[in-house]
């Protein structure tokens, strides 16, 4: 007979393997379609993020630190949950809002990320990443004018090369959308001709696009495979051509944004948002 203690262990070994399971075959979104989206396996990074958290349940680091491993393996709904014990300990802290409302994003509960990123902004209007994905959310909503005032409030307080050019991207979409075209030609010409940022970054290649420095054609090139990357190089030719006038080749690369399988990817949220507007 095993002793107490390797029973407990054994125990609690076979109820994590469940959950693990329950996990697996629970979907974390199902699209329109009908198609269901899953996570992906975790090399070990949510398991240490939960043995550290286990250590400081009450830390917002700890905490931070396991949603982000989780999200990093596209467990959003767990995410979610790490996230709201996190608010219940940490009521004021501005960054547990925005990501839980960054996974909100993720699974399309929109309302629910519009609340949490306007507390974040009220706690802290200093976070860049609150403004911005507020801006996304709005978007999203078709709200472009408001969107545009968000990604406006964004720029200023950027943290890096990428969301420079990532700013500059939604900015420039959502003034084109709001029909201020005007504004949104004359953002293009502040635009830096580089950015310290990966050579295939997608939205250095969409501002490109724009510019009229890349050919529509070769937005999408033989190196972008990953899903994520594919499904924002395709959403921000859809959009482009939909600026333009253009609603069947919009509509193919809306399309083609859905085909590519990163469904977390705001391209790929908005390109479903799109191609439910132009039905």
């Amino acid at each position: 007979m095993r002793p107490a203690h390797a029973r407990i262990a054994w125990v609690a070994l076979a109820a994590g393997a469940t959950a693990t399971a329950a996990r697996a075959q629970r979907p974390e979104y199902v699209a329109p379609s009908g198609v269901a989206y899953f996570a992906q396996p975790d090399s070990g990074a949510v398991a240490q993020a939960e043995s550290a958290l286990q250590r400081e349940p009450r830390n917002p680091e700890r905490i931070l630190q396991l949603e982000r491993a989780q999200a990093g393996v596209r467990q959003y709904r767990e995410a979610i949950a790490t996230l709201t014990k996190g608010i219940a300990a940490n009521p004021a802290n501005a960054m547990l809002y925005v990501d839980r409302g960054h996974r909100y994003i993720s699974v399309r509960e929109f309302g629910r990320a519009l609340a949490d990123l306007q507390r974040a902004a009220a706690l802290d209007s200093s976070l860049y990443d609150a403004w911005f994905h507020l801006g996304v959310v709005r978007f999203v909503q078709g709200d472009f004018a408001e969107a545009a005032r968000d990604f406006a409030r964004a720029r200023p307080l950027v943290p890096n090369e990428e969301e420079k050019a990532g700013s500059a991207d939604w900015l420039w979409m959502s003034l084109s959308r709001a029909g201020r075209r005007a504004e949104a030609a004359a953002l293009l010409g502040t635009v830096p001709d580089s950015f310290g940022a990966p050579a295939r970054y997608p939205y250095v290649l969409r501002l490109r696009l724009y510019q009229d420095r890349v050919k529509p054609a070769d937005l999408i090139g033989p190196a972008d495979t990953g899903d994520v990357q594919v499904a924002t190089l395709a959403y921000g030719l859809g959009d482009w051509y939909l600026v333009a006038g253009d609603t069947a080749r919009a509509r193919r690369y809306f399309e083609r944004a859905i085909a590519s399988g990163g469904w977390p990817a705001f391209g790929f949220i908005v390109s479903e948002v799109e191609l439910g507007r132009l039905r």
